[in-house]
């Protein structure tokens, strides 16, 4: 399942623009125009990330964020017009993990989304021993993946681009983001490197090349991880 984000303003014209940006990474949105309204959305909905302005109706963005983040860990970005050292101290003590200021650039808010939730998904494969998805298991203690199985072995990153993946399935990763997880920031690389090692990884774990159900290609974009059978999580 993609991951879900909440966003929470009462600008409509810039909900709308945060909307377009997340939905065409491969995100699905929530929305909420209050503190009240994000409140019920959040322990209702159960979103991945918050994004979230300081200045609402009802209930304003500092007394929802401490709200949320007494009920709950999900990582919450603010978004606001208060650009004060003092504002933003406020805000992080509270408990965001990030803080965008208005006017923004939608790019840099949405890597910042990715960032917040690329260290979610790394705290999640710490916490989670192995999942298996049908036939296949990856073990994340381990470095390990079975095949019916067999185990089969992957080189390093081939093994990366896999989690990578799998932390987040149904979300399309561009080969650039791959690039950059998987390699590093500051690799020189190609991005058609990231081609290279998806062949070889289908070649290993799917039966069908022309047919895969595991690492699928997202055309114009890159790459997903997509497994209709559901996963199992130990």
């Amino acid at each position: 399942m993609n991951r879900r984000i909440l966003i929470v303003d009462d600008d409509k014209k810039t909900v709308d623009l945060i909307r377009m940006y997340l939905e065409k990474d491969g995100y699905r949105v929530l929305t909420a125009n209050d503190g009240q309204q994000a409140l019920l959305a959040a322990r209702h909905k159960r979103p991945n990330l918050v994004i979230l302005d300081l200045m609402l109706p009802t209930v304003d963005g500092l007394d929802v964020c401490r709200i949320l983040r007494s009920e709950s860990k999900v990582p919450i970005i603010m978004l606001t017009a208060k650009s004060t050292e003092h504002d933003k101290l406020v805000g992080l003590d509270l408990g965001a993990d990030d803080y965008v200021t208005k006017p923004f650039s939608p790019r840099e808010l949405l890597a910042r989304v990715r960032a917040v939730l690329r260290r979610l998904s790394e705290n999640e494969a710490r916490e989670v021993d192995e999942v298996r998805f049908g036939d296949l298991l990856v073990n994340f203690v381990r470095h390990e993946v079975r095949l019916r199985g067999e185990l089969i072995r992957l080189t390093p990153k081939e093994f990366k681009v896999l989690e990578i993946l799998i932390m987040e399935p149904g979300r399309a990763f561009s080969r650039l983001e791959l690039l950059e997880q998987a390699f590093g920031y500051d690799y020189d690389g190609l991005e058609r490197t990231v081609d290279v090692h998806v062949m070889n990884l289908r070649r290993k774990i799917e039966a069908n090349l022309e047919q895969p159900i595991y690492v699928q290609t997202v055309y114009g974009i890159g790459y997903k991880f997509a497994f209709a059978g559901g996963n199992d999580v130990q």
